[in-house]
């Protein structure tokens, strides 16, 4: 645990343990949380430690100086509350010790093989500049002092290598660090790692995971992830995708690539891409998802819970239950109407979901408009919408994330609700 010098003795702690610290004003407010520490690698003397990469309201991440830190204690960090909000941009010369350095293969100097660095201590110098000491890390190969897959805590000096590299660096202890950041969290880190790093990143984790990191990312980080992957487990990952961001990110690969990818993939799966990438963008048929929750009218109202409580159903589809005539997978038999959650959570579970049918609402076609959309879910307060074709067959559903994904810029990930500058 990070502790703060209050006598003589210097401060020192382990940079995995701070990330995630808040970081307080010198009144007791919290700014922010502790996302990365940042380093200057330097060809003489260990590595210089000069800020912390801390991330404020609305996952905007700004440069604390260390110079404007007054206290490094168990839980949180103080500052002089002087906290620049200009955005961060590393700069060439910096390294990031969570995104860069975690996971990095190093040389031990004394030629008895090499270690991978699972964690990075920092200690204060009394001249009060912060510099990285210690190294924990994992014997990679054996001999030497400790057997392959031993662990030990190192001097920095002992290693060489800490500069770029181009051996693949892996990152299951950065993964292990950032565990539990969500989807939408996880791809933005990503989104800020180098190209190199981001691959490295994404290609270890599980394809549930990718998938759903993938969903968040924007087009051109997303398929250079997925055209990094071998093909036979890139298209593993397009089978776990929902269909409409599978079929997004389809349509943005060279044509041989996707219709490669597409003959390796599930054949109930792949077709379900095809039929969605026969529509434009911007129509019904462009936007929805051909996997919303679709029961019979005699299925219970217990059953209809059941599947709007599935793990794999968005809160916007979770919301709205579509009725059909069997075959229930899209495209189904004649539409009959929708129940709404609300609405099921009142009834007798054993009652049947045909006995509460919203028959009111008018389902969209495949080729109706981004407008003719966004006005009918506006309208009828609606998070997600059936769209049917001519025959009243149930092709899909639209939920309100796919319009908002539709109607702001591609690049609105990059973009926050300030000005972006680069670091003073």
């Amino acid at each position: 645990m990070i502790i703060t010098a209050r006598t003589s003795a210097p401060s020192r702690g382990f940079v995995a343990r701070l990330v995630g610290t808040a970081v307080f004003d010198p009144i007791g407010d919290e700014v922010g949380k502790v996302h990365d520490v940042v380093t200057i690698i330097r060809p003489a003397g260990p590595p210089r430690v000069v800020g912390l990469v801390v991330e404020v309201a609305a996952r905007r991440r700004v440069f604390l100086p260390l110079t404007r830190v007054t206290g490094i204690e168990p839980g949180a960090v103080i500052t002089t509350g002087l906290l620049n909000i200009r955005r961060f941009e590393q700069r060439n010369v910096e390294t990031l010790v969570i995104a860069q350095l975690l996971d990095r293969p190093v040389e031990l100097r004394d030629g008895s093989g090499t270690v991978v660095i699972e964690d990075v201590g920092m200690e204060q110098q009394r001249s009060r500049d912060w510099v990285v000491t210690q190294l924990f890390v994992r014997r990679r190969e054996g001999g030497g002092l400790f057997r392959r897959g031993d662990t030990s805590l190192i001097s920095v000096d002992d290693v060489r290598g800490l500069g770029p590299s181009t051996e693949a660096q892996g990152a299951s202890s950065l993964l292990a660090t950032l565990g539990d950041l969500k989807a939408a969290d996880l791809a933005d880190l990503l989104h800020g790692l180098p190209e190199a790093r981001r691959i490295e990143v994404a290609s270890e984790l599980d394809n549930e995971r990718l998938a759903d990191v993938l969903e968040e990312l924007g087009d051109d980080d997303r398929v250079e992830i997925l055209s990094a992957l071998e093909v036979s487990r890139a298209a593993d990952v397009l089978d776990v995708m929902q269909p409409d961001d599978a079929a997004d990110l389809v349509s943005e690969l060279p044509s041989q690539q996707a219709a490669r990818l597409l003959e390796l993939m599930e054949p109930e799966e792949a077709e379900d891409i095809r039929r969605l990438l026969a529509y434009e963008e911007d129509e019904a048929g462009g936007l929805m998802t051909t996997e919303p929750i679709i029961l019979p009218p005699e299925a219970t109202i217990a059953s209809a819970l059941a599947h709007a409580r599935r793990q794999d159903i968005t809160p916007a589809l979770a919301a709205m239950v579509i009725v059909s005539r069997p075959p229930l997978e899209t495209p189904t038999g004649r539409f009959l109407g929708v129940v709404h959650l609300q609405r099921a959570l009142r009834e007798p579970p054993n009652e049947p979901v045909g006995n509460y049918l919203d028959t009111d609402l008018e389902p969209l076609l495949p080729t109706d408009s981004l407008l003719r959309v966004t006005r009918t879910l506006a309208t009828y307060n609606y998070t997600a919408i059936p769209v049917v074709d001519q025959e009243k067959h149930v092709l899909g559903a639209i939920s309100v994330d796919d319009v908002l994904d539709a109607l702001l810029p591609e690049d609105w990930r990059d973009h926050d609700d300030h000005e972006e500058a680069d670091r003073g």
